[in-house]
């Protein structure tokens, strides 16, 4: 027993050898810092994050901060809601509103007594033991471990299972005294990410309904080197297009902006496989993406092009499953126009036409028997029709959008897609 209780101390002694992680990119995690290893493993595996460049290593931890760090760590940050909203203290104009739910729906964290979910109070050390033991594999843990800690008389009596289960599971930290829990302080940070890269890494130890699909690789598309993100994660149960991702789809049949009005539907699809570069098709051929005219600025005068704005929804595969997938045109201020090439043929043909008349004029104002005066008058009355046309197509109001049948356009994900797997 003697012998566990001195490893168990270890444990909270973090290592500064060899195997020492260096906090380049965290300009407030020093190299030498005693959580630098563990603070870059959650970072670098998205599981906690920086705040305005920095992480905050000695700032304290909320329980929603704690929620949604914990839903990435077991692959459930995307979880399907299912469940009604019975928080008084939460509101679906929150931005943690759908981590929240999550937690509770999977029963992570739960709420209070009162109807109250509290987000911003602060956990504590015996809180987040708690959190951990809740969630890991049943075990008769042998509390006399406890017997090994200065501070053993101030846990309290609903924390004494926790921290005996965690303890023994090797999922904690007790620096920089290994002899003391401290467990009623406030959870660091710091703390929470060697708790969190400990769990991470004893994954296994957590039972399976709390664990979301595993992760099989991250694989990339690459439509546009201007997409701000490329990501597609490969899971056990389907493909997580990233936000950010772009994609090419083809209108399904024509489209006019003089004929369309908001409200409209508009559909497309995958004219070939969407794909990622590692060859994972992701959409295949025939996919339906399903849309809508959200808005249509009319051509305006001076020749300013009519502007159309929609919004793909979801996607149908071709086996019949649809799922959401919140996309836009992948264009300046998301909107579809006809391009410089179709502006400058209008202008073109306004160009010729005025040569053309120009040219007429001239013909017709020159004495017709003298040869020498008809020249004058060509070469008069077609620049100055041309630059009369040019002039002319310039004032006139711009171009209705219209897209062939097949027309391909990008679109960009603004939120992250679950994609269903392609069966062989």
């Amino acid at each position: 027993m003697k012998k566990f209780a001195v490893n168990i101390m270890a444990l909270g002694l973090l290592a500064f050898g060899a195997n020492q992680v260096f906090a380049a990119d965290i300009p407030d995690v020093s190299s030498d810092y005693w959580a630098a290893k563990e603070i870059n493993e959650v970072v670098d595996s998205n599981i906690m994050a920086l705040q305005n460049g920095k992480f905050n290593p000695e700032g304290s931890v909320a329980r929603v901060d704690f929620v949604q760090a914990l839903l990435k760590l077991l692959s459930n940050d995307n979880l399907n809601v299912k469940i009604q909203n019975s928080f008084t203290d939460v509101k679906a104009s929150d931005a943690t509103y759908g981590a929240i739910l999550r937690s509770q729906q999977l029963g992570l964290v739960y709420g209070y007594p009162d109807r109250t979910f509290k987000p911003a109070k602060l956990m504590t050390r015996s809180e987040t033991q708690s959190v951990v033991s809740h969630i890991t594999k049943d075990m008769n843990a042998d509390a006399s471990v406890l017997t090994r800690f200065s501070d053993e008389e101030e846990i309290p009596g609903w924390a004494r299972g926790p921290w005996a289960k965690t303890l023994n599971y090797g999922i904690f930290v007790n620096y920089p005294r290994p002899s003391e829990l401290r467990p009623n302080d406030i959870l660091s940070r710091a703390e929470e990410a060697v708790i969190l890269a400990r769990l991470k890494d004893k994954i296994g130890l957590v039972k399976d309904e709390y664990k979301g699909p595993e992760l099989l690789g991250v694989e990339h598309l690459n439509v546009s080197k201007k997409a701000p993100n490329n990501e597609v994660k490969i899971l056990s149960d389907g493909n997580l297009l990233q936000e950010g991702n772009v994609i090419a789809i083809a209108f399904d049949e024509k489209f006019k902006s003089d004929e369309a009005q908001a409200g409209d539907s508009v559909y497309f699809v995958a004219d070939k496989n969407i794909a990622t570069e590692e060859g994972t098709v992701i959409f295949p051929e025939g996919t339906k993406f399903n849309g809508k005219v959200l808005n249509i600025q009319d051509p305006k005068w001076f020749n300013k092009n009519a502007r159309v704005y929609i919004q793909i929804d979801s996607v149908t595969l071709p086996d019949g499953k649809t799922t959401n997938l919140t996309a836009k045109p992948f264009y300046k201020k998301y909107e579809l126009k006809e391009g410089t090439w179709m502006t400058a043929g209008k202008l073109a043909l306004y160009t010729v036409a005025g040569g053309a008349i120009g040219t007429g004029a001239g013909v017709g104002f020159a004495f017709i028997p003298n040869p020498a005066e008809i020249g004058t008058g060509i070469a008069i009355g077609t620049p100055v029709g041309a630059g009369v046309g040019l002039a002319t197509g310039l004032i006139t109001k711009g171009l209705n959008y219209h897209a062939k049948d097949g027309e391909i356009i990008n679109v960009i994900l603004l939120e992250d897609a679950k994609v269903s797997k392609i069966k062989e």
